[in-house]
């Protein structure tokens, strides 16, 4: 129901009308004509289902970004990215904010200012976050659109991502302590991701295929959850040198369930993993400042580590680059030279 009135008192016309929760809602115009256009807009937008409410605008971004949060079914790691958004950038910035009060040019001075402290990537995960607030907003018909439009964000470098040379990894595994210095040798061999790899199981590895699949991963809070995409579920080839690596390791470290243990024996996790990788890190780093002025030989890269459809000629082609690992990455402990030496 709307309609148009002149007010005796003022001489202004009021237009009202009442919204689907039968709410009233006025306005007063000097023109019955501007009065008559808004009731049009306003009926086009309630037929056409994009009605929002005026007074819905109102609440703040802290709070309806909490509400949002809250409803959030999300991994660990998306639930982190999230909170950290919002918690360190988006509330300090436009918490107190109402939401139909936040425009477009507010969101590129924001953007602006986080690209002067943040690296691209750190900026477009905040920046992911916030629109994916302001399009909630906009379909809880909260705002009638979202100000996250042409924003302007730091462009991502295009990073070439070297791989390490042989040398790197047979330097990294002797390093490491000897119940992970199998996992430094997966790693380069299969492309794993770390967390994949400490999901692993001793069940995970096809012995005989040269094959290890990829079931799962262990996340940073030590919880198991499924592969980071539906693509990262999969089936990865691997050579003789990463599964002569691997059984001398389980002979070493007999398990019967967890392909990588700490010493305790509970499963390998993100801490521990991260702990021993920092330290052989420093290592080495001290160790190539002391030869800096060492003849360099030229490295030899690793390949990609797998050809699809082509997982014979992958096995192959890693054994040939790692082949030097099979009895050079310092796996030191007697059972393991036993084991390595059974199959050279």
């Amino acid at each position: 129901m709307a309609n148009i009135q002149k007010r005796p008192d003022t001489g202004k016309w009021r237009a009202r009308y009442r919204d689907l929760d039968g709410k009233e809602h006025a306005r007063h115009f000097d023109r019955k004509l501007d009065a008559q256009r808004w009731l049009d807009e306003v009926t086009a937008s309630v037929v056409t289902g994009q009605y929002v409410d005026p007074r819905a605008g109102r609440i703040s971004f802290e709070t309806y970004a909490k509400r949002w949060e809250e409803s959030l079914i999300a991994s660990e790691a998306g639930g982190r990215i999230t909170d950290n958004a919002l918690r360190l950038h988006l509330v300090p910035a436009l918490g107190a904010r109402s939401m139909a009060a936040i425009r477009r040019n507010d969101i590129q001075v924001l953007f602006k200012r986080l690209s002067d402290q943040l690296g691209p990537g750190s900026v477009r995960n905040v920046y992911d976050v916030l629109v994916r607030v302001m399009t909630a907003a906009v379909d809880d018909k909260v705002i009638a659109s979202s100000p996250c439009c042409r924003i302007t964000l730091p462009a991502m470098p295009d990073e070439e991502v070297t791989p390490p040379t042989v040398e790197q990894v047979e330097a990294m595994a002797r390093v490491m302590p000897p119940y992970v210095r199998a996992a430094i040798v997966t790693l380069a061999g299969s492309g794993l991701r770390i967390g994949e790899l400490l999901g692993l199981k001793v069940s995970d590895v096809d012995f005989k295929a040269g094959a290890i699949r990829v079931d799962r991963q262990r996340l940073q809070s030590g919880k198991i959850g499924p592969p980071k995409t539906a693509k990262s579920r999969r089936t990865v080839p691997v050579g003789e040198v990463v599964t002569d690596v691997l059984l001398a390791h389980l002979a070493a470290r007999s398990s019967q369930e967890w392909l990588f243990t700490m010493e305790e024996g509970e499963p390998l996790n993100y801490r521990r993993w991260k702990t021993e990788w920092n330290c052989a890190r420093r290592a080495l780093q001290k160790a190539e400042n002391e030869a800096a002025e060492r003849e360099g030989r030229k490295p030899v890269g690793l390949p990609p580590h797998l050809w699809p459809g082509e997982e014979d000629r992958t096995r192959s082609v890693m054994d040939a680059v790692l082949g030097g690992l099979r009895t050079g990455c310092g796996l030191e402990d007697q059972a393991i030279k036993e084991t390595a030496g059974q199959r050279a």
